[in-house]
């Protein structure tokens, strides 16, 4: 297998004695503020937060991570350092060690972390799959409202609609949980509408 194009180059990240350190929600969206101008990718990063968020409190009895939101921070302004850059600014922040290698992991092909707690995984399932279902709620007249899992599926087997959203990187991630891909979508399309 080759080398990952984006690879970091690592696989353990921050300082274990950080554990439960986070960003407030407030610092968290400064850092988005300041360093994601393009309005529509810090709408999908605060999509995924929330689908995150949602999962986290209802599914795994955790607590909000908000440094999640974070996880394409870097994407607009160094996009051949992509995740590279935030992950070395959470570390300076003394982030979590576990947020920190969630946001390395949502990636596995293109950075070469592989995903290992459930939160990784989930960040890794959501990330394609809350632009697809976006993209999905641009094209109709009532956006979210009467969205349903069977149209997602019918739009995910046609090439050509939100081409550049990868198939393979949602059915590795989909194979890496116990949750069907119907499910997931439900939840992301409960969860994500209001945001904005």
């Amino acid at each position: 297998m080759s080398t990952p194009i984006l690879a970091l180059g690592r696989s353990t990240f921050g300082n274990p004695d950080n554990n439960g350190r986070l960003l407030t929600n407030d610092e968290a969206l400064a850092l988005l503020y300041d360093w994601v101008p393009n309005e529509r990718l810090r709408l999908h990063m605060k999509q995924v937060g929330a689908v995150m968020k949602a999962w986290a409190l209802e599914r795994e009895g955790a607590d909000e991570l908000t440094a999640r939101l974070l996880h394409d921070a870097d994407w607009e302004k160094y996009p051949e350092s992509h995740c590279r850059v935030i992950i070395e600014k959470l570390e300076a922040l003394n982030v979590d060690a576990e947020v920190i290698h969630c946001i390395a992991s949502h990636g596995p092909k293109y950075f070469g972390v592989e995903p290992g707690s459930t939160m990784d995984k989930m960040i890794y399932v959501f990330d394609e799959l809350s632009g697809f279902i976006h993209a999905a709620a641009l094209i109709r007249p009532t956006r979210y409202e009467g969205m349903d899992v069977k149209g997602i599926l019918k739009k995910l087997k046609t090439p050509s609609f939100a081409a550049q959203v990868s198939r393979d990187d949602i059915n590795d991630a989909i194979s890496r949980i116990d949750t069907p891909l119907e499910e997931i979508i439900q939840f992301v399309i409960d969860h994500q509408k209001e945001v904005q």
